[in-house]
């Protein structure tokens, strides 16, 4: 069954001193995008949690939180100076950009600011650590499933617009006689007037005419696109996601149609070949969002 590459998983971890939120965002991305944001403490750890995290997820745009807010008699807090007056600077240099500042309270904005305020003496020790390893795994199991419903929209969205291209290239069928004849006629008009003029040979019209249906019969196109279908609908009910192969086959689907167009010749197929290449654009829409 397929997965989306869209997902979100949360965990929270309730300790004795401390209470922890893991949070997993992803979105669709041709490979592994990782960011993570997580406490200083935390990263003597972070290469380990970023392993399990590409070794549940595979692929896609990763954002990775982790926010842990002391609830312990004891919180060493100290502001950092060096990082507050930078932050500070940039407001003010920022509010000299603007017609109407207005009133700022600088010390509760920068208050907020990321790692302005630090808590100091605290040690990742193992049983938090199991906690912690223990909680990012719920949220790997949550995002997954997440993925897994996305996906299933997906599946079948996907599904139906490949049945929907086999039914167009059933309707294909009913015009390449007329279409046959057309061409036929149109060369029989052009070449006329060669041979009463004595210009041209009977047999060797034949002989051409033979060649300019063979050049312009679709046949294998159609055989070759219903195949392509057929692998490509094998392919989606496979147990892992393929979302990279099924864009290869994507691809090949959309070459038999444009060759198909290409060679049609006649206003009926290709309106129905348009309408073949607007379900296999919105197909490669949502191939994108496919690990």
């Amino acid at each position: 069954m397929i997965k989306s590459m869209t997902g979100y998983g949360k965990e929270v971890l309730v300790l004795p001193d401390k209470k922890i939120t893991i949070e997993l965002r992803s979105l669709n991305s041709k490979q592994f995008d990782f960011n993570a944001r997580i406490p200083s403490f935390y990263r003597e750890k972070e290469q380990e949690m970023r392993q399990m995290i590409t070794n549940s997820l595979l692929r896609g745009k990763v954002d990775f939180f982790i926010h842990a807010e002391l609830t312990g008699a004891t919180q060493n807090h100290v502001l950092n100076n060096e990082l507050a007056i930078q932050y500070y600077k940039q407001l003010k240099n920022l509010e000299s950009q603007l017609e109407n500042p207005g009133d700022s309270d600088y010390m509760a904005l920068l208050m907020r600011m990321p790692d302005v305020l630090q808590t100091t003496g605290h040690e990742l020790d193992d049983e938090e650590w199991m906690a912690l390893k223990s909680g990012l795994q719920v949220a790997l199991e949550a995002i997954n499933r997440f993925r897994e419903q996305e996906g299933e929209s997906l599946y079948h969205d996907i599904k139906s617009r490949i049945h929907k291209i086999e039914e167009l290239l059933v309707l294909v069928e009913p015009h390449e006689e007329q279409r046959i004849l057309n061409i036929r006629q149109k060369l029989e008009k052009e070449v006329q007037s060669w041979i009463e003029a004595g210009r041209a040979d009977q047999n060797r019209f034949e002989q051409e005419l033979i060649y300019y249906l063979e050049k312009y019969d679709i046949t294998e196109e159609k055989v070759r696109l219903k195949r392509h279908c057929e692998y490509f609908l094998e392919t989606l009910d496979m147990k892992d996601s393929q979302g990279k192969k099924l864009g290869f086959i994507g691809q090949e689907i959309g070459r038999e149609i444009n060759t198909m167009g290409s060679k049609a010749n006649e206003s009926n197929i290709q309106k129905i070949v348009v309408q073949m290449k607007d379900e296999l654009e919105k197909i490669k829409e949502q191939l994108a969002n496919i690990l």
